[in-house]
């Protein structure tokens, strides 16, 4: 009889077994790496959100009223008025500006002992309301208007930065008899237009004004103020207002018809009797075309001037004397001419 001798064969699974336990092991460390960086990013969120809450109730405390408020419409716009000079200069702000009442002081300063200086600042700047209505270019103009109608104030030199140059055209056309002149402040061309701003551009800043991401966007951005000739109570005040006013709804709405606002000036002209007189930066960061369009807008005008500055766009924080003191030459040579 044959007796065979049986060898028991023991699969070694050690081999399979170490890459599948590698693996569930990474995939728990990975988890674990996105769940602590999804966290840290909950927190940041959350930090960011309730740092720019608490800010801006601090920062209400401590914001110092100015000027009158003017109803119009149900709600208010504040009105700042300075000086007491025969002629009203009646001064409108570029998009954007926070504070236009405090940002025009250099220019105010300088104005104010030759006329009576009124800043006007539309819904949703400075310290009026916001309104609910479009912020075309039909509803800023009529505004304006009917704040000047509330104060009595029909005679007057329409003064505008920026934008306020295309509010300004129709203004001038619609109340002819109510402008004596009009000064342009580096002012918007219509045929020079600005893109169009998407509703997703516009969502997005939506969106850092409510989680207060705008508020952190301005902090590690440069301070536009921090060189320039205001005292410290105003830039103080200037800061509180841009973090109050950034992204706010009517500026954005006012952006997202900025298209549509400048394509309705764009067959609007100045009236031929009516004094222009612009202030613009020589040398246009952009485009070439921004001394030879504003050429085009006074190249009828019975009495038309531009004066250039090496300045940037907000030229009036800087050349503030020579501003007037061409502004005084201009009129006084009207009214000699008349």
């Amino acid at each position: 009889m044959e007796i065979r001798e049986v060898h028991k064969v023991e699969l070694d699974t050690t081999t399979d077994k170490k890459p599948a336990s590698s693996m569930k092991k990474w995939l728990r460390n990975l988890l674990k790496g996105l769940a602590i960086v999804v966290i840290a990013i909950v927190v940041f969120i959350a930090v960011v959100f309730f740092v720019d809450l608490f800010s801006s109730k601090s920062e209400q405390a401590k914001l110092l009223p100015y000027g009158q408020s003017v109803t119009v419409d149900g709600k208010y716009m504040n009105v700042s008025t300075h000086g007491e000079g025969e002629e009203t200069i009646v001064l409108l702000p570029g998009y954007g500006t926070a504070a236009p009442a405090l940002d025009f002081k250099p220019l105010i300063e300088q104005l104010s002992p030759f006329y009576k200086v009124v800043v006007i600042e539309p819904f949703g700047y400075g310290l009026s309301d916001l309104t609910d209505k479009e912020r075309s270019t039909e509803n800023i103009v009529s505004e304006i208007h009917d704040v000047l109608q509330s104060l009595q104030i029909d005679r007057y030199i329409l003064m505008g930065h920026s934008i306020s140059g295309i509010y300004g055209l129709d203004y001038v056309n619609k109340y002819p008899s109510e402008v004596s002149a009009f000064v342009g402040l580096d002012s918007s061309v219509p045929t020079l237009k600005e893109q169009k701003i998407g509703s997703s551009i516009l969502g997005t800043l939506n969106l850092l004004k409510k989680t207060g991401f705008a508020r952190l966007q301005l902090k590690i951005g440069d301070d536009p103020y921090a060189e320039l000739p205001y005292d410290d109570q105003t830039k103080e005040q200037l800061k509180i207002l841009i973090h109050k006013n950034i992204y706010n709804a009517n500026q954005l709405n006012e952006a997202g018809n900025m298209y549509a606002n400048f394509e309705a000036a764009e067959h609007l002209t100045f009236p031929k009797a009516l004094p222009v007189m612009f202030f613009i930066q020589a040398n246009h960061p952009v485009t070439d075309r921004w001394i030879p369009e504003h050429e085009k807008q006074i190249k009828d005008s019975v009495h038309g001037k531009m004066v250039l500055f090496e300045a940037d766009h907000y030229l009036y924080r800087t050349h503030s004397t020579e501003i007037v003191e061409n502004l005084r030459t201009f009129m006084e040579q009207v009214k000699q001419d008349k």
